[in-house]
């Protein structure tokens, strides 16, 4: 027996027990006649004692040449500490040692185990097996392990069915590029892996199975960020005969039950809001509702005057940032600085300060006089020591920026408090949207998406007016979840192919299996999948997913600690019937 108690159980009322420890060493401190050593396990820190008068002289020379991680075993006797650490749930005692076992000698880290550390993040991935050993890593994982188990035991509760589905499938067009997979069988054809479960969920409900869920890796080739990684986790669901608002409703009670559950926190409401609003209001379509800088879109009064810059624009559009007018000029020209950076793009920034005794101070006073400007304030909602900050142009580029500097500034504030919860169901998406690279329209969503009801016959006169039964859910500004009511007869998937720019040649080498299954009964149906890295990511107060996933990849799209992706060799090439035309 390797241990009878870890490391973070024993407390005052094992006083005199004889117990065995296992772990890792965390750190010595020796002061010649007393040495004290803290053993670490995933649950906890334990201090060890070794002194001249009770420990024989061999083993207190053994202790002295422990280092940093080794992996020991102690025997001894609980005693009481003299002087307690509060902070430690095993302050009150230690280990009076007896006896002791190196199980495994260690090198010197590259970086500090502890929850401080002096390592930098390409230096932990590349060690992650050291990292996971942090408490900021270990809680993480632990944590998002508790949150998988309650989605488990919710949906298990609610009558859905946990089925796997396959990671070889076939390539199909869903949105980003697949990873393919060579075929040593099928010589010259190729596997992908799945960017999510979606024809395979349809043909379990076509399957009558009703009520489905998967947690299960998806993966995906594009550019990557802090939020995005190449395979990532989907929460995957799907049931038969609903519509919109009863997959709305179930899933609010999910999410309501993570929540509580999770983070010990009721919510009650779950405000809906279309897809254009959110764009009008927020300028995207995953806004962040803690706090309020909603734009005010301020054409009808800023144009038809003198200012060139506001009349040749497509939109003009503003905030105002609470307590902005105590900004000094200094501050106003770095945040102009801020939204002119190429990763924003805008050209410039007026503003407008909203002085205490109800005047205004604007960049453009040549043009606006002081009523115009009091139609600004009205417009974005400013009172009296705030500043107003405008910014003109394309309305999508226009709203893109100013999303973005209200998150900034948000962010500044400290309007973004992680320990509030702000969900919000986004509904009534474009179904298409216009690609101007391929000079036709793509599914927003995917290609199985249902149009709203009465909306189909709008495709042959403005297919850009089509809203989908599509339906985000965002938590906090970011989008957690998503889904639709899938179209489930043949014809308007046929159809929808074929608005979509797909001969039915190549919508039957694409989907055939899936227009076939449609033929046999397929029921109505529809689902949502949950971004599970994301969302676990939230609920732990952060907005980057890697340190809630075990091994993540870095921004190139490599694991650092095992060197993939990597060669393979001549032989390996030959058997799958590849040859390889790099580019010097």
């Amino acid at each position: 027996m390797y241990r009878s108690h870890n490391c973070g159980e024993l407390r005052a009322s094992h006083i005199n027990t004889e117990v065995t420890l296992s772990g890792w060493v965390q750190k010595s401190r020796d002061k010649g006649f007393v040495l004290w050593v803290d053993l670490r396990d995933r649950y906890g820190i334990t201090q060890l004692v070794f002194d001249e008068e009770r420990t024989p002289k061999s083993l207190m020379e053994q202790a002295q040449n422990l280092g940093r991680e080794f992996v020991i075993q102690v025997k001894g006797t609980v005693i009481e500490r003299t002087s307690k650490n509060p902070n430690m749930v095993t302050g009150d005692i230690e280990i009076l040692v007896s006896e002791l076992t190196v199980l495994n000698a260690a090198l010197l880290p590259p970086f500090t185990i502890e929850d401080d550390t002096d390592g930098g993040e390409e230096l932990r991935m590349k060690y992650r097996y050291l990292d996971i050993r942090r408490n900021p890593v270990k809680n993480s994982l632990i944590f998002r392990a508790k949150v998988a188990q309650e989605v488990r035991n919710y949906l298990s509760n609610e009558g859905f069915i946990e089925v796997e589905t396959p990671y070889l499938i076939k390539s199909t067009p869903e949105g980003a590029r697949d990873f393919v997979v060579p075929s040593r069988m099928n010589e010259g054809q190729f596997y992908a892996l799945p960017q999510s479960p979606q024809t395979f969920k349809q043909l379990l409900m076509v399957g009558g199975m009703d009520k489905y869920f998967q947690i299960v890796k998806c993966f995906r080739d594009e550019d990557l960020r802090a939020d995005r990684q190449p395979e990532f986790t989907q929460i995957d669901c799907e049931m038969a005969f609903v519509e919109q608002e009863d997959i709305l409703n179930a899933f609010e009670g999910l999410t309501r039950h993570l929540l509580k559950e999770v983070n010990g926190v009721e919510i009650e409401k779950f405000p809906r809001m279309t897809y254009d609003e959110a764009m009008q209001k927020y300028g995207n379509d995953k806004p962040d509702i803690r706090f309020g800088m909603e734009f005010g879109e301020l054409n009808n009064v800023t144009q038809h005057k003198d200012f060139g810059v506001f009349n040749a624009a497509e939109l003009v559009v503003g905030i105002a940032i609470p307590g902005g007018n105590a900004y000094t000029r200094k501050e106003i020209d770095q945040l102009i600085d801020w939204v002119k950076r190429p990763q924003i793009g805008a050209l410039g920034m007026i503003y407008a300060r909203y002085n205490d005794d109800g005047t205004f101070k604007s960049s453009v006073d040549k043009f606006y006089d002081q009523e115009d400007l009091a139609k600004w304030a009205e417009i974005t909602g400013a009172k009296p020591g705030d500043l107003i900050c405008v910014l003109s142009g394309n309305t999508h580029k226009v709203r893109t920026q100013l999303s973005a500097l209200r998150m900034e500034l948000a962010t500044r504030l400290g309007l973004r408090n992680p320990k509030e919860f702000a969900p919000l169901w986004v509904i009534d998406f474009p179904l298409l949207e216009w690609d101007e690279d391929t000079n036709r329209y793509h599914a927003m969503h995917h290609p199985f998406t249902s149009p709203k009801p009465g909306q189909l016959e709008l495709l042959d006169t403005d297919p850009g007016a089509v809203k989908a039964n599509a339906y985000d859910l965002v938590l906090n500004g970011n989008e957690i979840g998503g889904g639709s009511i899938r179209i489930h007869d043949k014809k308007t998937q046929a159809l929808m192919f074929d608005y979509l720019g797909f001969t039915p040649e190549e919508a039957n080498a694409q989907f055939g299996f899936l227009m076939d299954a449609f033929q046999y009964g397929a029921p109505p149906h529809g689902g949502l999948a949950f971004g599970l890295d994301r969302l676990v990511a939230i609920l732990g107060g952060q907005e980057t997913i890697r340190d809630f996933i075990a091994f993540p990849k870095n921004n190139n799209g490599r694991d650092v600690m095992i060197d993939a992706p990597a060669p393979i060799d001549d032989k390996q090439l030959e058997e799958l019937s590849l040859k390889l035309n790099l580019k010097s």
